[in-house]
Order: structure tokens, then C-alpha cells, then sequence
């Protein structure tokens, strides 16, 4: 359990990072410079942000659900 609780908290601490620097770029091109491309980038960053936030955490949940279901099936046998 340790190993997926410190998994969670790396992708929190990932998942954070890209956030507020995709907010950061975001807010400097959408209101400072009136970039376009900087604008794009920022959306991108903090659509990548919450992507990979959610992915890994499918995936620790997936892992514990096969794990629940490899253990019943030891049980059983």
C-alpha cells in the first residue's frame, strides 16, 4: 500500500506543477502579451496536467482492483 500511496502522491505533486505553470503561461499569453501561441501552450500544459493526473490514477486503481481479484481467487482455490 505504501508504494501506491507514495505513487499518488508523486503524480499529485507532478500533476500540481503542470497546473500552475500551465496557468502561469496561460495567464501571461492570454492577458500579458496577447499571444496566441503562448495561449495554446498553456491550455496544452494544463489539459497534459489533469491527462496525466487522471491516467495514473486509473492506473493505481486498476492495480488494486486486479490485486483484490488475485487474492479472491487464492482464497478460493
Amino acid at each position: 500500500w505504501e508504494l501506491k500511496q507514495s505513487y499518488l502522491m508523486l503524480l499529485k505533486d507532478i500533476g500540481s506543477f503542470l497546473l500552475v505553470v500551465g496557468s502561469i503561461v496561460f495567464s501571461f499569453g492570454f492577458f500579458g502579451s496577447g499571444s496566441g501561441v503562448l495561449t495554446a501552450i498553456g491550455i496544452g500544459t494544463v489539459m497534459g496536467a489533469v491527462f496525466i493526473f487522471l491516467m495514473g490514477v486509473f492506473f493505481v486503481i486498476t492495480e488494486e482492483l486486479l490485486g483484490k481479484i488475485d487474492h479472491r481467487e487464492k482464497m478460493t482455490n
